[in-house]
């Protein structure tokens, strides 16, 4: 589970990405970060992101139709909202890049419980050590500039 003040810096981020691909609405969203590992996203902290993006001008609604209930509030980016997901991306690249650079140089995670020594790693689910390259770039989530 991804501790909630992490989730905080990297939401609205995630949501714009997840808008971006398709137009949806707020319940098809929190169905998609949870698919992507982010957990149960409530309604009170989907909802009032949407709003406030769309207040913000990030997002533009549209009211449809739906075959089981009431009518749904579309959300689609605007060019705000595409501007705002480009900077997400960018700066979200530096800030893994730099916390993958600080935890290989100092040997990973698995330093901190005696089970790495300085320069190794164990990133890769693996409970033993190695001396290669290892981190999140090599699950292939994240890659160094």
């Amino acid at each position: 589970m991804i501790p909630s003040q992490m989730l905080k810096g990297v939401l609205e981020g995630c949501v714009l990405a997840i808008i971006a691909q398709n137009e949806t609405y707020g319940y098809e969203i929190s169905q998609e970060l949870e698919r992507y590992g982010f957990g149960k996203i409530t309604e009170g902290t989907i909802y009032p992101l949407l709003l406030r993006l769309e207040k913000n001008g990030a997002l533009e609604a549209v009211y449809r139709a739906s075959d089981v209930g009431p009518k749904r509030k579309y959300y689609h980016l605007t060019e705000k909202g595409r501007a705002e997901l480009a900077q997400f991306v960018e700066s979200f690249g530096e800030m893994a890049a730099a916390v993958q650079g600080l935890l290989d140089d100092k040997g990973g995670v698995q330093n901190a419980t005696g089970k790495c020594t300085e320069g190794q790693s164990a990133f890769d689910g693996k409970s033993e050590c190695d001396d290669g390259d290892r981190g999140l770039h090599s699950l292939g989530k994240y890659q160094r500039a």
